[in-house]
């Protein structure tokens, strides 16, 4: 099951977004690869600008939000991905504590969180 996102762009795909969409399998392999020699960290991000002809990483967030954003339906898919890369990195763990922000006013931010513990 792979998650489909709503986007506000509905028109035909462009040809880099193609060659991206076909050329999936390569680029999932090679991740498998480079993840098997180095560990990647438990989650993050990474901001990417897409020139239309190409596409640059701007950003790594190492905490990055966006958790209160997914939908019921990829709640499932979340907790066993969460679920995988925990028991991979520490298979003995019991429990998780999250530390957030206590001078936080940020709505977004604080149900973020609430769903990363939901997670």
């Amino acid at each position: 099951m792979v998650p489909h996102l709503v986007t506000a762009l509905t028109g035909p795909i462009n040809e880099l977004e193609q060659r991206i969409l076909d050329s999936m399998p390569a680029i999932e392999r090679w991740f498998r690869l480079e993840w098997m020699e180095h560990t990647p960290p438990i989650y993050t991000s990474v901001d990417i600008r897409n020139a239309g002809f190409k596409l640059a990483p701007v950003d790594t967030n190492l905490y990055p939000g966006g958790w209160n954003n997914l939908t019921p339906e990829m709640l499932p898919l979340a907790v066993q991905a969460a679920q995988a890369a925990i028991e991979k990195i520490c298979p003995e763990a019991k429990n998780l504590l999250i530390i957030p922000e206590n001078h936080t006013r940020n709505t977004f931010y604080l149900t973020n969180v609430a769903q990363l513990q939901r997670i």
